[in-house]
């Protein structure tokens, strides 16, 4: 007590005064109803300053409010049951001079509330208001999981809902179509939510400081002026594996390897017996539904059945994201790299059959080499469909994706040593270079129709030039790999040059998906592995533009920081108003210098093209980048054992100065929170695995025999090249 009375001289007498009386002042009482597992009275609880006295029922409530007393009426069956209070329950309050905040009630007096007819889809918790006293502030964006709220007309609201454009705040203005979801009642001492904002923790709503700053506003409100509030603390449901500057174990990576294919198998991913049926999946339908929810009684599969899709970016009020179950070839190749490598890193021999069956379901089983794409007539023959869910998935053909099957394909061969697959992947490279044109770029997407109609040779002399990295990048890298396994500057040449072209329009003049900064980290594996076929000035230099411009995205953290370019060079940029945002594919960030990591379209395949960068330049630099770059990732892995369908997973968004999982959710499909089975966590997962391994993709795959099967596939294949 001494110290602290010898720093406080330094205050002045009458700060001394007040500080000392609120550190001796009994605790200020205040009224709760709810139930013991509500969240804020959870967090309450901890409060030094507050004696919190909960109710069972809202008559014991009313009787022990003493005068001047606050109150808090909570809403424990939110959003299945609005919260029903006496009828002369206001009057009582008013009349013992009581403050209150209440939630998600039947009747509130002067206030016409409306019935709840749908759960919003687009719109988010807005500020709108210095009632927080700038923390929250005003236009700030609150993430409010299952938001349900009575529509009401009240006006003045110091939240509402609305559908906004924005990270962190509402760029554009809060529009006039917005409800309110906090306000104060006219006539009353009192704050009205029409939403259940006490469902904090359970709802995982975020960003945590912005929600502890929150309710720290609202209970001040409530109390005396005298009454200091502490900061409010409480463990979020989703974690990171390591905190920011926490010291890792020795075997943190490996331990990140464990836990990322653990995920896989808790997360439901592995399509169950009899799955596909239940759910329609087949590509002559349309897909019955799109997500199913998590359940710990839906069975594990063994790969046999195939791998659903994802995990969906929804949240709902108790914290749960379904699952996406759209079967897809890139996918299903990804993850079986993802089993192949973790087995072999954590001995565990049972992840090689199910790395093995995955490939052995969608390549020989499935319908997806069935009718057009088995017909040697047709000009799909070779290709493989982008998914076999329905039709709308199994006319397109993504060359990029085709690429990523390959890819996955060929590390599982090479850890199990598993080739049945290796004549199927051969025809399918001969396929993707017959339908690539002249100047060694295939396009974004070829749909089966077009083939039908033009034949693959249409494509075949084609002239398009596409600089996009995303989707020409991966499948340039599985020609330079042929290349070097059959030797044939047919894989070469074409590729060569579209390499050129594009890193020529570096990168100002490139087409952007979802930001730049993903094509940058795309372009890094063809770049590699051209210097391993060809270790000339020209493509060194090449590589190193590439990767000082990735690097300066870098932060120190490891994160790899999201960039956008020219608007008019964007395919999916941010939401260019209110009315866009959740329309189409989009950005996770609203403009460049937003703290926010991509783990779906960047950050994991930066990590691809970093590892192969390292093993074929062994530059320093890069492996100090690579290094800083896993341990970010294994930092970040989610930790929740409350939620075994996150738990172990990287979600698409973290924002790494919050250092919490957090990004605009304005994509249509792939928001803030979704898990991709196979582009995030099964490269991830992968490419720690090969660190483990202490090996690149490219010397893994260098003994591979698949070009047993070229000349004779040539032959049939390209008869105007064999000549």
């Amino acid at each position: 007590m001494k110290s602290v009375l010898k720093t406080l001289m330094f205050l002045g007498p009458l700060a001394i005064v007040y500080i000392l009386f609120v550190h001796n002042a009994a605790p200020q009482k205040i009224h709760v109803y709810c139930n013991e597992s509500n969240d804020l009275y959870g967090v309450m609880q901890k409060l030094e300053h507050l004696e919190v006295v909960r109710y069972n029922n809202l008559e014991q409530l009313m009787r022990g409010v003493g005068h001047g007393e606050p109150s808090l009426i909570l809403a424990d069956n939110y959003p299945n049951e609005r919260l029903k209070v006496p009828g002369n329950f206001f009057k009582l309050l008013e009349e013992k001079k009581s403050r209150f905040y209440i939630e998600f009630t039947d009747k509130l007096p002067g206030v016409a509330t409306q019935p709840i007819n749908e759960v919003p889809k687009y719109e988010r918790a807005v500020v709108n208001s210095s009632f927080f006293g700038g923390q929250p502030d005003s236009l700030d964006i609150l993430s409010v999981n299952g938001l349900t709220y009575i529509p009401t007309q009240a006006s003045n609201a110091h939240i509402v809902a609305a559908r906004v454009a924005g990270l962190d705040s509402a760029i554009y203005g809060t529009p006039k179509a917005n409800k309110p979801l906090l306000f104060q009642l006219d006539d009353y001492d009192g704050l009205v939510s029409t939403t259940g904002l006490s469902n904090f923790i359970k709802g995982r709503y975020a960003p945590q400081v912005e929600w502890q700053a929150l309710w720290k506003g609202i209970l001040q409100f409530l109390l005396v002026d005298a009454t200091v509030i502490e900061k409010l603390e409480w463990k979020p449901k989703i974690q990171t594996t390591y905190a920011r500057n926490e010291k890792l174990p020795l075997d943190y990576q490996k331990k990140s390897v464990e836990k990322g294919v653990e995920w896989f198998q808790n997360a439901k991913m592995l399509v169950p017996t009899d799955y596909n049926d239940i759910l329609g999946n087949a590509p002559i339908k349309e897909i019955k539904t799109k997500f199913i929810n998590w359940n710990d009684t839906i069975p594990e599969g063994d790969g046999s059945n195939g791998v659903f899709e994802c995990i969906f970016s929804r949240i709902d009020e108790k914290g749960n994201q379904p699952i996406g179950v759209v079967l897809r070839g890139d996918c299903t190749g990804e993850v079986a790299g993802a089993f192949a490598t973790s087995g072999k890193v954590l001995g565990k021999e049972d992840n090689y059959e199910i790395a093995n069956n995955l490939l052995e379901f969608y390549l020989k089983k499935s319908s997806a080499l069935k009718g057009e794409y088995d017909n040697p007539n047709h000009g799909a023959y070779g290709l493989v469909p982008w998914g076999i869910s329905s039709y709308a998935w199994y006319k397109a053909n993504y060359g990029d994706d085709n690429a990523r099957l390959f890819l996955g394909a060929v590390i599982t061969a090479a850890i199990t040593g598993n080739t049945e697959q290796g004549e199927t992947l051969m025809r399918m490279l001969l396929a993707l270079h017959r339908t690539t044109g002249v100047n060694g770029f295939r396009g974004d997407r070829i749909d089966l129709p077009q083939l039908q109609e033009n034949g693959w040779q249409y494509y075949h002399n084609g002239k398009v030039v596409n600089l996009s990295p995303h989707m020409e990048a991966y499948l340039w890298a599985c020609f330079l790999w042929a290349y070097d396994k059959t030797g044939d500057p047919i894989f070469l040449e074409r590729t060569k040059k579209a390499i050129k072209t594009t890193m020529e329009g570096y990168p100002h003049e490139w087409k952007w998906m979802n930001g730049l900064a993903q094509e940058k980290a795309r372009i890094l594996l063809p770049l590699a592995w051209l210097v391993r076929v060809e270790n000339t000035e020209e493509n060194r230099n090449m590589l190193y533009t590439a990767l000082d411009g990735l690097l300066e995205l870098q932060d120190e953290s490891g994160a790899i920081r999201e960039e956008l370019g020219s608007i008019e060079k964007g395919v999916f940029p941010p939401s260019k108003s209110n009315d866009d945002y959740g329309l189409h594919e989009a950005s996770l960030i609203a403009k460049n210098g937003d703290a926010v990591s991509d783990l779906l379209y960047t950050t994991n395949f930066a990590l691809v093209g970093l590892h192969e960068a390292w093993y074929t330049l062994k530059d320093p630099r890069i492996k100090k980048s690579v290094d800083r770059l896993s341990e970010f990732l294994c930092r970040i892995q989610v930790r929740s054992p409350e939620h075994p369908e996150l738990h172990g997973g990287w979600m698409r968004a973290f924002d790494f100065e919050r250092f919490e999982h957090w990004g605009s959710n304005a994509d249509a499909g792939w928001g803030a929170w979704a898990i991709e089975s196979g582009w995030t966590q099964g490269w991830i997962t992968t490419i720690l695995s090969l660190r483990e391994l202490d090996t690149s993709i490219w010397d893994l795959t260098k003994n591979s025999e698949i070009n047993n099967h070229y000349d004779a596939l040539k032959k049939e294949m390209l008869p105007i090249e064999h000549q």
